[in-house]
């Protein structure tokens, strides 16, 4: 592993003790994901989730129009036709 490389591209800086536990830590992820290069997956579709959901996004229908000038109305401030707010950054 090159957990020294890593470590310094992140500037950890890793004892002796912390540095053997995470490469061998490191180590186990590397061979479990190794094991899956052996996993027949021909034929298998691609999936997106594993949960058997549909798409739940409803059309894009124009339910009710709102006037600008409306909505303006319960506007405390405004300026050019758009609501106007106090200034939060310098």
């Amino acid at each position: 592993m090159q957990i020294d490389k890593f470590a310094g591209m992140v500037k950890f800086s890793l004892s002796e003790s912390e540095r053997a536990t995470i490469e061998d830590q490191s180590r186990v992820l590397v061979d479990s994901f190794g094991l899956l290069k052996n996993i027949d997956t021909d034929g298998v579709d691609a999936m997106f989730t594993v949960l058997d959901i549909k798409n739940v996004l409803r059309e894009d229908v124009v339910a009710k129009n709102i006037s600008k000038e409306t909505l303006l109305s319960n506007a405390p401030e405004q300026y050019g036709g758009y609501f106007q707010v106090p200034k939060t950054v310098d």
